[in-house]
């Protein structure tokens, strides 16, 4: 089959291997009918997420027809369409039980690599390094996806598949990061970062009544997005004292909660931003936190921090103290996936939810060494890829 395959920093191929297959008694066969780049990709792309190696297939949005299943899987059949969700989890392990899928004991078989890093293992992912499990991931003809009953979400609807791929990671994340920011109804909500996450961060915000929502990027096609598709207020930080415009548009006290949708990357002016570029550069500082220092500067006090946005490592000069001071709440982490995809995909049934306005390419898998490079040098047009393997 052919697939999207890791080759080094900034290096991406298309490649022939060979077709996945059954390891064990819960997996099933996807062929995959759509599949996408997600900002977290690039974190990859780069070179910021150690354990790649090279050859490793990419992808962790990604939806299909199940081909074949393992003789313990129940829930699902050859020929049924799925939506598959990025995390693994097992159903069964102390952290599944509580719906903390991302949490998963059993699904990452690096889990004492992970836990060196860490000290915890969280669960597997596809296509996010051997960190991480090394499952090949979605940027592909066809995919093994472990623990079959747990984590697909079978589809009986007729809608198109680009209504629904956007359910395997970035629509659930974007609401969990809304859900983790503790929006009440009549909040001002600041979401940084007008990428897909940020964008549907924007739109969950509203949904759970929030009056007023700002988004902040510098880059206008997003910007252009963020208001008129999702009704927000919005910032670009090139032109603005970002903390000091949020600061006076809510009357001195700060917005109720800050969504930092951006992460390890994050882009920035001043002296700090060279700071960070420069020690990342160097490797003595593994992420960006520009984003999250000017999140803790903004945000009112006693009010939450959200943290949707990848970080993989570790980070210099964030303000604690005013953290401190201010009695900030902090939630964060990879998304809960089955939490928040049927739940989510009913609203996409109803109509009180699009998310197709966030993507602006539909290319063929062999073009997405051309995207990874597009979004990566940020492109302005460019905001979520989709990848058709067929």
């Amino acid at each position: 089959m052919r697939a999207i395959c890791w080759w080094g920093t900034n290096e991406v191929r298309e490649v022939r291997v060979p077709d996945p297959k059954l390891i064990t008694p819960r997996d099933a066969i996807v062929r995959v009918t759509l599949s996408a780049i997600c900002g977290s990709d690039l974190h990859l792309y780069h070179g910021y997420i150690p354990a790649m190696r090279e050859g490793d297939i990419l992808g962790h949005e990604f939806m299909g027809i199940v081909e074949e299943v393992g003789s313990e899987v129940r829930k699902l059949r050859p020929g049924d369409r799925v939506v598959v969700p990025f995390t693994i989890s097992c159903g069964g392990c102390y952290h599944c039980a509580r719906e903390q899928w991302a949490l998963c004991d059993n699904s990452n078989p690096n889990l004492l690599a992970a836990e060196k890093v860490y000290g915890f293992s969280g669960a597997g992912m596809f296509g996010f390094s051997h960190l991480f499990g090394g499952y090949a991931g979605g940027q592909a003809q066809y995919v093994r996806v472990p623990f079959a009953d747990v984590g697909p979400v079978k589809v009986e609807n007729d809608l198109a598949d680009e209504k629904l791929l956007l359910l395997s990671d970035v629509l659930p994340t974007g609401y969990m990061a809304a859900e983790n920011a503790c929006v009440r109804p009549g909040d001002t909500v600041a979401v940084w970062g007008c990428g897909p996450v940020g964008l549907f961060a924007v739109q969950s915000a509203y949904l759970m009544g929030a009056e007023r929502v700002i988004a902040i990027d510098n880059v206008t096609p997003r910007l252009e997005l963020a208001r008129e598709e999702c009704g927000a207020e919005v910032l670009n930080f090139n032109d603005v004292n970002v903390v000091d415009v949020l600061k006076e548009t809510t009357g001195g006290r700060g917005p109720d909660s800050c969504i930092d949708a951006v992460g390890m990357e994050a882009h920035g002016k001043g002296l700090a931003n060279a700071y960070d570029k420069v020690k990342q550069t160097a490797r003595l500082e593994s992420d960006r936190p520009h984003v999250l220092r000017q999140t803790i500067k903004a945000c009112r006090k006693g009010g939450t921090i959200s943290i949707p946005g990848v970080y993989s490592g570790f980070i210099d000069k964030v303000p604690m103290g005013a953290a401190f001071s201010k009695g900030l709440t902090f939630r964060m982490g990879q998304t809960h996936m089955p939490k928040y995809m049927e739940p989510l995909l009913k609203k996409i049934e109803t109509g009180v939810i699009d998310p197709n306005f966030v993507i602006t390419h539909r290319l063929k898998l062999g073009q997405a060494p051309q995207a990874y490079a597009a979004l990566g040098a940020r492109r302005e047009n460019y905001v979520k890829v989709v990848l058709d393997p067929n």
